[in-house]
């Protein structure tokens, strides 16, 4: 079985007990984390396919250590003209083990949970003025504003899903 997994920004193909090095993580050594962006499942008999995500499905690891990388030297010179410039870097590293892939059973986000009740105890003349105010929210012009200000106006909308969305996809969403 093996997934496909967004990390720290970066996505990476694990399975069950794989070493796996990505961009320091702020978690300490030995703690336990869980990455809930996980875009494909293969279990050996069939895959799923996220779109973007496969909700529910989540991947567990382990922080094992943090070190530093190799040293990357670059060195740049100009022949006969006395240039010479050496420049050094290290990359920060995260090892991580990869403990547990779950196709199912992860648990939604606080935020989610906290936001569908408050939703539901709404009484029915408090819904009557929201659903008056959405037809202002769609004469703004959203192909005029950045994609920086969609995604601030998606999260007041409670849109999901923005990261990994484009202009376009943006617009189509809040346009709903």
């Amino acid at each position: 079985m093996y997934a496909i997994v967004e990390i720290a920004g970066q996505q990476f193909k694990v399975a069950q007990d794989q070493k796996l090095f990505v961009h320091r993580l702020a978690d300490k050594e030995g703690a336990k984390v869980s990455f809930d962006k996980v875009y494909l499942l293969d279990d050996g008999k069939e895959v799923i396919v996220g779109a973007p995500a496969i909700t529910g499905a989540s991947v567990e690891a382990k922080v094992v250590s943090h070190l530093k990388g190799d040293k990357v030297i670059v060195f740049k010179k100009k022949r006969r003209k006395g240039y010479r410039v050496k420049n050094g870097h290290r990359q920060s590293l995260t090892e991580l083990v990869i403990e547990n892939i779950l196709a199912s059973g992860a648990k939604p986000k606080a935020a989610t949970a906290k936001a569908a009740p408050a939703k539901a105890a709404q009484p029915a003349a408090a819904k009557a003025p929201a659903q008056k105010a959405a037809p202002k929210a769609a004469a703004v012009d959203y192909s005029k504003m950045t994609v920086a200000e969609l995604k601030e106006e998606a999260k007041k909308q409670g849109v999901e899903g923005i990261s990994s969305m484009k202009k376009a996809d943006l617009i189509a969403a809040l346009s709903k």
